[in-house]
């Protein structure tokens, strides 16, 4: 057949290999491409898993409910008898209804800011590790306020990663109104990306806003862009609440500080170990949440996550990486956005306490799964080993590489006419037979590839010659690399004085 085309010839082979080597100019897949193509429930089972979650906050109800809380929600038309709060079908239904479906959590830096809800997937952080992967050892030592400070400027340069909590605690820290002041502190002194902590009592939280109303610039200042949200856990399963944590909510909210209600319930300890019975407690006890906090304030910014959590049942001890913990978030983040309610699951939450192939494989298929689900915030992703009990230097190198992966996958095959490449084909059969150089393919290469900058594709002669490094000690080397050179300090001489004047910063 012919085309009627002049074969066309790229250009010499020098400027084929410069255009092949050059890094790509712009991220192929940013963190927020849009999840929901696997669904593992279908659309009566997720009505069903519903209407039981209903059931239960109606008939059985939510027990040791604070008095401020129980008059609170008595006074929305809930019912309280036999020490439980009853809350009835149409009142959370009204709730869900006027609840906020997307927001934006602030960077501190305005283009790192994020918004959630809707299908947009964005791997962050979470936790409280005890524990940190030494890496000079290899080996596992108790976590400090060090480490803390490190492991957030590591992740201030992780593209990948698109907020970050506190990943560990500084347990040299013991008292714990230090403890939560100089977690702030680490936080805003080596990001400028949305943050998270967690207030240990309600009385820390005034003080703690006077911190960030300096960071923000002045009293009052952080309420109105609040680049710092909280992780509260208000409902403790089996279906009650906990006085402390209520006690934050309250404050929170009056400080306009935006939460993530976290649901962690364990499968066939404190939730049934069946999946579906498992699917309906915790999605009625993370709606426990939502009714609380909207009859608090409607409307106020709350990340709905219910993270499904599994124990081994022959042992009883935590497991992160399983299968099971896969379907699970994913079915959680499901119902979540199914319900139009912005979504947090808990995956890439490895068993492994080394950085090896079950590493690998927990973390791929757990943080896969959810991000495919439309999980819109995945917490614990990002640097966290031993079943939770465990944060790494060298995870937060590996696990970022991983994101960009699992973003490129989601973001798709795009087609259009310049896409499908008629004319390219053309080009390549009446001219050089081969793509390599061409600038449809240059193109493509700028526009649809990550390149991984860990992972190893040389050929094995090569790699032994590099010194036949495994990808555990590649990461060690760059995140010693970033270590040494990122020493970012996001607040100003002043901002820094006036903050020692009024708190005990302990770095």
């Amino acid at each position: 057949m012919t085309t009627g085309r002049k074969a066309k010839r790229a250009g010499g082979r020098s400027e084929r290999l410069a255009l092949r080597a050059a890094p790509p100019k712009i991220n192929p897949a940013p963190p927020g491409q849009i999840g929901g193509q696997y669904r593992p429930l279908n659309e009566a089972d997720l009505t069903n898993i519903y209407q039981t979650a209903l059931r239960l906050l109606d008939e059985l109800g939510m027990g040791e409910v604070p008095e401020r809380l129980e008059r609170d929600l008595v006074a929305a038309g809930c019912c309280s008898a036999n020490g439980r709060v009853h809350m009835p079908p149409a009142l959370v239904e009204d709730i869900i209804a006027g609840s906020a479906k997307r927001f934006v959590l602030h960077g501190r830096d305005p283009d790192r800011s994020i918004e959630v809800g809707g299908d947009r997937v964005y791997f962050g952080t979470g936790g409280a590790a005890v524990n940190t992967l030494d890496m000079e050892t290899g080996v596992y030592r108790s976590s400090t306020l060090t480490d803390l400070h490190d492991f957030t400027r590591l992740q201030d340069t992780l593209d990948n990663v698109a907020w970050f909590t506190r990943c560990c605690i500084a347990t040299d820290v013991p008292d714990i109104f230090e403890l939560d002041v100089n977690t702030a502190y680490a936080l805003v002194k080596n990001t400028s990306k949305h943050t998270a902590t967690a207030f240990t009592v309600a009385e820390h939280v005034d003080p703690i806003i006077g911190m960030l109303d300096i960071v923000a610039g002045g009293e009052g200042a952080f309420a109105k862009r609040p680049f710092m949200k909280t992780h509260i856990s208000p409902v403790i399963s089996p279906m009650r609440f906990g006085e402390d944590a209520v006690d934050v909510v309250y404050k929170c909210i009056e400080h306009k500080i935006p939460m993530s209600c976290i649901t962690a319930a364990q499968a066939g300890a404190t939730a049934p170990a069946t999946m579906a019975g498992f699917l309906a407690q915790s999605l009625a006890e993370t709606l426990g949440s939502l009714v609380m906090v909207n009859v608090i304030s409607p409307g106020f910014p709350m990340i709905f996550s219910n993270w499904p959590l599994v124990i081994d049942l022959r042992s009883g001890a935590f497991a992160g990486g399983g299968g099971e913990t896969a379907l699970l978030n994913a079915a959680s983040a499901q119902l979540s956005n199914w319900l139009g309610l912005p979504s947090g699951v808990a995956c890439s939450m490895t068993d492994a306490k080394a950085i090896d192939a079950q590493y690998g494989v927990e973390k791929g298929m757990t943080s896969l799964a959810a991000a495919l689900a439309g999980g819109n915030l995945i917490y614990e992703s990002s640097g966290m080993t031993a079943a939770l009990l465990g944060a790494s230097f060298e995870a937060f190198i590996l696990d970022d590489e991983m994101h960009a992966m699992t973003y490129r996958a989601l973001r798709g095959v795009e087609v259009t006419e310049e896409n499908l490449g008629f004319d390219a084909i053309c080009d390549a059969v009446l001219g050089d037979g081969h793509f390599l150089g061409g600038q449809h393919t240059y193109a493509a290469m700028e526009r649809d590839y990550f390149y991984p900058q860990l992972a190893d594709r040389e050929e094995p002669r090569t790699w032994a010659q590099n010194g036949a490094q495994d990808a555990w000690t590649r990461a060690n080397v760059k995140a010693r690399e970033i270590l040494d050179t990122h020493r970012p300090d996001y607040l100003s001489i002043a901002q820094d004085r006036a903050i020692r004047e009024r708190f005990k910063i302990l770095t």
